[in-house]
């Protein structure tokens, strides 16, 4: 039975992460402190093979036995959470990445680090190919999660190049689905649960910015296909079809059935103007595309979750 240490495991990516792991004949060891993460996105992975530790990777990570599979997941991903937890985010990266790869390290394990999107800044490429440097602002208040997330993956390719760690980096582009928390800022779950009470909903600027938004499912399918290569280079897993903010909006106005009306609001300080991610790479490597558009993913999202879920009514939301 494989063995896979997930960080940041009871967080809204990481928890399907895990479940997906489970499903597959992994045993899981889930680390979270819990600044973001929740235990009610792992109440139902509690079962034989499934063990949750209370762990802050920025401290030394011990996990006794054999370890297959680490999987670096853990850091603020919201820009209220990284606003909130500036000095966190950036600790996570840096401290974090690296205890968590000196674990893969000493277990002999394949290393894979969640990095992001954000790496590319407000780019002046479009799409984004891997080979793209980005257009980051390194002291403004999103500089720490994008030189975070930078940073991790300077750490990650250091460890393959010197140490010989068999590592991964995956770029993850917009990602949505159950267990996105009502108010972590981003722009799905923010228009969902506005429209669900019929209040307004906020764009940002004139709403022409654009976003690229994968279904969970989807995105899970193509971190774990990274995992399982033996490829070291970052990879682009999101989905290609791109939509403006206002699009996005109205979209969920539809879906919902909502009286809400849409508002606009200042955008805030560097906030990327595109967003698509080429996935020639992911294609070519791994055989991996999205088969859930937009309006597919987010029926689901509405289908598989309760109202209380999308509204943050609830404890632990």
């Amino acid at each position: 039975m494989p063995i896979s240490v997930v960080t940041g495991g009871a967080g809204f990516l990481g928890s399907h992460l895990c479940e997906r792991l489970l499903d597959a004949g992994h045993r899981v060891w889930c680390l979270d402190n819990l600044d973001t993460g929740s235990l009610t996105n792992i109440a139902h992975l509690r079962q034989d093979g499934f063990t949750f530790v209370n762990h802050d990777v920025t401290e030394h990570i011990d996990i006794p036995g054999d370890v297959d599979f680490v999987l670096h997941f853990a850091s603020p991903a919201s820009p209220i959470d990284y606003l909130r937890l500036p000095l966190q985010t950036l600790k996570v990266g840096s401290y974090g990445t690296h205890n968590a790869l000196g674990l893969a390290k000493a277990k002999r394990a394949r290393f894979l680090t969640a990095s992001t999107s954000e790496v590319y800044g407000d780019p002046l490429v479009h799409p984004q190919p891997e080979s793209y440097w980005g257009n980051v602002n390194p002291i403004g208040p999103r500089g720490v999660y994008d030189e975070a997330k930078r940073y991790a993956e300077a750490m990650t390719m250091a460890y393959h190049r010197q140490q010989g760690v068999d590592t991964a980096i995956v770029r993850i582009f917009n990602t949505y689905g159950p267990r996105m928390r009502a108010f972590d800022g981003r722009a799905i779950p923010t228009f969902v649960r506005q429209a669900l009470e019929d209040k307004p909903i906020t764009v940002f600027g004139t709403g022409q910015q654009t976003r690229s938004f994968c279904y969970v499912d989807d995105l899970v399918s193509g971190i774990l296909a990274l995992a399982f290569s033996t490829e070291h280079e970052p990879v682009n897993i999101g989905n290609p079809g791109e939509f403006t903010l206002l699009e996005l909006a109205e979209l969920v106005v539809e879906l919902t059935g909502s009286k809400s009306e849409i508002v606009f609001e200042a955008l805030p300080v560097n906030d990327p103007q595109q967003r698509r991610p080429d996935i020639s790479r992911a294609q070519e490597l791994l055989g991996w595309e999205p088969t859930v558009d937009l309006r597919e993913g987010l029926q689901r999202l509405l289908d598989e979750s309760s109202r209380a879920e999308l509204t943050g009514r609830i404890v632990g939301a």
